[in-house]
């Protein structure tokens, strides 16, 4: 098995993921661990979402009603999790498969 990758937090993130229910927050970080431990640039229709460029994020996470905003760095074998946000009525940009 190949080696995992780093997932290193922002700022932003961590806050983001303070403010939400302790519940929530499972959630996140579960899926966070999940999902980005391994395989962080496999796209799939229900889950990971390459983003249209240019945009402030490579990759959009899915789990349930947030969003994971996140690069990779495959140099490094780290994934940083920029944002954690709440679904919104506004569609992100996302690449065609």
């Amino acid at each position: 098995m190949a080696e995992p990758y780093a997932i290193q937090y922002a700022e932003d993130a961590v806050a983001d993921i303070k403010a939400l229910r302790a519940y929530d927050r499972q959630i996140i970080v579960e899926g966070i661990e999940t999902h980005l431990r391994f395989e962080p640039r496999k796209q799939s229709r229900a889950r990971i979402k390459a983003m249209l460029q240019p945009f402030w994020s490579q990759f959009r996470l899915r789990l349930e009603a947030f969003r994971v905003y996140y690069d990779v760095v495959e140099e490094r074998r780290t994934v940083y999790v920029l944002r954690v946000l709440s679904k919104t009525t506004v569609t992100t940009p996302e690449n065609s498969p």
